[in-house]
């Protein structure tokens, strides 16, 4: 499956354009290596996407071709989300 219509029926990413857009700013990484909206996931894959602020690690636990909002989450487990900085007020 391409990466953008991944992160679009996962819902990372709400709309394939956006997921798109990213992964041709070079924004996303599958297994250590930049990658295009074209590039190929399978499971297994680690995917590092970093939204401005916030980088999110997740693992492509499933490929699936249309979801229902609460079968999104089997697609991918999140094994680390970072924030480069922490806005929260305490």
């Amino acid at each position: 499956m391409r990466l953008d219509k991944y992160l679009k029926v996962s819902r990372i990413i709400k709309r394939r354009s956006v997921a798109k857009e990213i992964a041709d700013k070079g924004r996303i990484e599958i297994n250590g290596k930049v990658a295009k909206s074209s590039t190929e996931v399978a499971p297994k894959d680690e995917l590092v996407i970093k939204f401005g602020n916030k980088t999110l690690t997740v693992q492509v636990d499933e490929l699936l071709e249309t979801t229902k909002k609460d079968d999104a989450e089997r697609m991918y487990t999140i094994v680390k989300e970072e924030y480069a900085q922490d806005f929260r007020q305490d």
